[in-house]
């Protein structure tokens, strides 16, 4: 008789060790969560083409609204590292711009516009200069209230750039009275959208041929709407204590010009860092009150206490859905 090869031994082993890891990983599987419909390998996600957004329900089963809807939902679905964390900032900042949202009249809905605009990063900035949670361009920002200069950017202050996404919103829906169109014109613009409306007899901003950017955008948010609807069904497994813990934050109101903003900082009981990171509207190492300037600013201060991940210390969970532990 022939001896074994060595090949055939070695092939031998790497088979029986692959199956062994294969029994012990699959071993109570019976107590874990269902296995998501989206693993490793790649596949196509399947979706209910009945989508309702901002009050209104869309039918996507004419081929072009499914295969614009599929493919934003492709999209979120795996480029993981942008949807793991827009869903991680979700839980800290949805508790914040969402009541914001409902106050001012606008549908909640809205806030997956954000996401698709910013990733809720709050530094957020584009090639073409658009900056903050709500990308707002400079002349944009201005012309809806907001400071623009080189030590004060409110673009990057989260409930004033709210406040005026919302102004633009609600001026946008007195223009066309349909909130797709609103959203559809956060893009292209309300003078652009109004004109493809006019010179392509269309009445849906979804029937429009538009530029690429715009087309995508509205399909872009129903899509982040049904990935944040239940990211374990599209393969994300979030634990609670995994999401961005909400960081309670108390206010100053300072009236006059701090000329050392990391002194100011270490008076607070925090750092310059930290400074920064709850007023990323300071865009300079001090504060200078000048002609034109508002009579205060209010600068967020962090909870001391809530600046850590302590096992003692839960934090709330905005939606549930988001998690495989509740």
């Amino acid at each position: 008789m022939h001896k074994p090869s060595i090949l055939f031994v070695f092939s031998t082993l790497i088979l029986l060790t692959a199956t062994l890891f294969f029994l012990s990983a699959t071993r109570g599987r019976k107590d874990r969560p269902e296995l998501p419909i989206m693993q490793q390998f790649s596949s196509t996600p399947r979706f209910d083409n009945q989508q309702t957004i901002f009050g209104k329900t869309y039918d996507l089963s004419r081929y072009d609204m499914h295969e614009r809807f599929e493919r934003e939902l492709t999209n979120v679905c795996y480029t993981h590292n942008s949807s793991i964390l827009t869903i991680k900032r979700a839980n800290r900042y949805f508790p914040i711009l969402v009541p914001i949202l409902e106050e001012e009249g606008i549908p909640a809905d809205f806030i997956y516009l954000c996401c698709i605009e910013s990733n809720l990063y709050t530094r957020a900035k584009s090639p073409a200069g658009a900056c903050g949670l709500w990308q707002f361009m400079p002349e944009t920002a201005r012309q809806y209230g907001l400071i623009v200069n080189d030590e004060v950017d409110e673009r990057y202050n989260t409930e004033k750039a709210t406040r005026a996404a919302c102004r633009y919103l609600k001026d946008a829906y007195a223009k066309f009275g349909d909130w797709m169109t609103v959203a559809a014109s956060y893009n292209g613009g309300m003078a652009g959208i109004r004109n493809k409306l006019n010179t392509q007899k269309v009445s849906d901003p979804m029937d429009l041929l538009l530029v690429e950017e715009t087309s995508r955008y509205m399909f872009r948010i129903m899509a982040y709407k049904e990935l944040l609807r239940d990211p374990y069904r599209y393969g994300f497994v979030l634990y609670s204590d995994q999401l961005y813990r909400p960081i309670r934050t108390t206010t100053i109101t300072v009236k006059s010009s701090i000329a050392d903003l990391a002194a100011f900082a270490q008076k607070q009981g925090i750092n310059y860092f930290q400074l920064k990171e709850f007023n990323p509207w300071l865009r300079a190492d001090k504060l200078t009150f000048r002609k034109g300037s508002p009579s205060s600013y209010k600068v967020a201060i962090p909870v001391a206490e809530d600046l850590y991940y302590n096992a003692d210390q839960p934090f709330e969970i905005y939606d549930t859905a988001w998690v495989v532990d509740k």
